[in-house]
C-alpha cells in the first residue's frame, strides 16, 4: 500500500474518531484528569456576526467544524486561520499548525462563550482548598479541568504551578487557565514570563470582566487570602462569561503581543 492510501485511510479514521469524540462531550461532560483536545494555539475573538473579510485574518474555515491538512496546506508560517468555535484540528493539521506558527482565531458569541472548555488548574498550599472548591464550580458549569496541583496542603512554590498552567495555555493544550495562590499576585507574575500568556489577577467582578473584555487574558489568578470562596464563584463565572468583542481592544492587545515578540528574539 502506498503513501497517499495509507495517509487517506489514517485521515479517514481521524475524522471518525472527531465525530465521536464530539458528540460524547455535546452530550455531557464532567472532570477530566487529562486534555484528549489537539494541541494548537486558539485565541477567542469577533463575535458570531462579524464578515469573514477582517484583514487579519489569511483564510476563513468557520464553516467546518473539522480541520484537515488540507484546510492548512498552503498558508505561510505566521498566517492567521479563522475558525468555527466548537471546531477540531486533525493530528496532521495540527502539526502543520505548530511548525508553520499559524495563528488560529476562534469565533465566539458577543456575551461570551457557553461551550464547554478544557480549563487548567493550579494552586500552591495557600489556594489547595480554594482550588479543590473551583473544579467543583467548573464541573456544574460542563466544563473539563486539568489539574496541575497541588494535592495537598503541604508547602511548596507557587512558581511551579503557575509555570506549569501558563505553558499548557500558551501551547494550546487548554482553552484558559486560572491559578490560586495566596494573593494571587506572584502566580500572575510568573504566568506572565511565558510568551503567549496574559495573566491577571482579579479581585472583583468588574475587573474580571474588563482583563477579558479589554485584554483578553487568558490566565485568571485568584488570591484565596484576599477573597472569600462566595466572591472567587462570582469571579470566576463572570471571568468565564466575558470575551473581547470591540476592535478598539483587540487593536491594543495585539500591541502588548507585538511587544511581546520584541523580547523573543
Amino acid at each position: 500500500m502506498d503513501n497517499s492510501s495509507t495517509r487517506d485511510r489514517i485521515r479517514a479514521l481521524v475524522r471518525d474518531v472527531l465525530d465521536k469524540a464530539g458528540a460524547t462531550e455535546e452530550s455531557g461532560g464532567g472532570v477530566q484528569g487529562t486534555s484528549t483536545s489537539t494541541p494548537s494555539r486558539f485565541v477567542d475573538i469577533a463575535p458570531k456576526g462579524s464578515t469573514s473579510t477582517d484583514p487579519n485574518v489569511t483564510r476563513d474555515e468557520s464553516s467546518k467544524m473539522v480541520i484537515t491538512e488540507d484546510d492548512v496546506r498552503g498558508l505561510e508560517t505566521g498566517a492567521v486561520l479563522r475558525i468555527a468555535e466548537g471546531a477540531r484540528l486533525t493530528p496532521l493539521a495540527a502539526d502543520i499548525v505548530n511548525e508553520k506558527k499559524i495563528e488560529i482565531l476562534r469565533r465566539v458569541p458577543r456575551h461570551g462563550s457557553k461551550a464547554s472548555r478544557m480549563i487548567a488548574v493550579g494552586s500552591d498550599h495557600g489556594g489547595f482548598k480554594m482550588k479543590e472548591e473551583l473544579k467543583g464550580l467548573l464541573a456544574e458549569a460542563g466544563h473539563r479541568v486539568h489539574d496541575f496541583g497541588t494535592n495537598s496542603e503541604d508547602a511548596v512554590d507557587y512558581p511551579d504551578f503557575a509555570h506549569a498552567v501558563a505553558r499548557a495555555v500558551a501551547d494550546g493544550t487548554v482553552d484558559v487557565g486560572i491559578v490560586i495562590d495566596g494573593a494571587g499576585v506572584g502566580s500572575a507574575i510568573t504566568a506572565n514570563k511565558v510568551p503567549g500568556v496574559r495573566a491577571a489577577a482579579c479581585y472583583s467582578v468588574s475587573v474580571a470582566r474588563n482583563s477579558r473584555e479589554h485584554n483578553d487574558a487568558n490566565v485568571l489568578t485568584l488570591g484565596s487570602k484576599t477573597i472569600t470562596s462566595r466572591e472567587m464563584r462570582e469571579i470566576v463565572e463572570a471571568w468565564l462569561g466575558t470575551d473581547i468583542s470591540e476592535d478598539r481592544h483587540r487593536k491594543r492587545v495585539a500591541k502588548i503581543e507585538a511587544i511581546e515578540r520584541q523580547y523573543q528574539r
